[in-house]
C-alpha cells in the first residue's frame, strides 16, 4: 500500500502545525483507505519526519511518498528534507521511499490565489 507523507517546516506555533494536519485529513478523505496519509514535521514541533515514516509502516505501507508542503525549492526542499527522510527510511530498508518536488507553479495553485483574492478567472482580459 502506497503512503503519502506531507512535511513541513514545523512551528512552534501549534495553529500552524494543526493546518498540515488539517491537510492530511483533507488529502485522506480525497484519496480514500487505498492509500495511507500521514505528516510530519521537519522541526519544531512532532511528529517528527523519522516519526511520521515509521507511522507510514505501522500503517500498512510497502511504500512512502514524502511530500514536501512548502512553495519553493529551497534548501529545505533540495537538501533537508531529503536527509532527514532518507535517515528515516534507513530504518526500514525493505520500504521503497522517493521525495517529491514541493508546490513549485501549477495552475491549481494560481486559481487558489485568485479565488482568496476574489478574482473571477473565468472571465479573462482579452489580448
Amino acid at each position: 500500500m502506497r503512503s503519502i507523507l506531507l512535511i513541513d517546516h514545523g512551528s512552534v506555533r501549534d495553529e500552524a502545525n494543526q493546518m498540515l494536519a488539517g491537510a492530511a485529513d483533507l488529502l485522506q478523505q480525497m484519496v480514500g483507505d487505498a492509500v495511507v496519509v500521514r505528516y510530519a514535521h521537519m522541526e519544531l514541533a512532532q511528529p517528527t519526519i523519522a516519526q511520521g515514516f515509521a507511522e507510514c509502516v505501522g500503517a500498512g505501507a510497502t511504500e512512502v511518498i514524502a511530500f514536501p508542503y512548502m512553495l519553493s525549492p529551497g534548501k529545505h526542499v533540495t537538501r533537508d528534507v531529503p536527509r532527514l527522510v532518507a535517515e528515516a527510511a534507513s530504518q526500514f530498508p525493505d520500504i521503497p521511499y522517493r521525495v517529491t518536488e514541493a508546490f513549485g507553479i501549477h495552475e491549481k495553485l494560481a486559481e487558489l490565489i485568485a479565488l482568496r483574492a476574489g478574482v473571477d478567472i473565468t472571465v479573462r482580459s482579452a489580448s
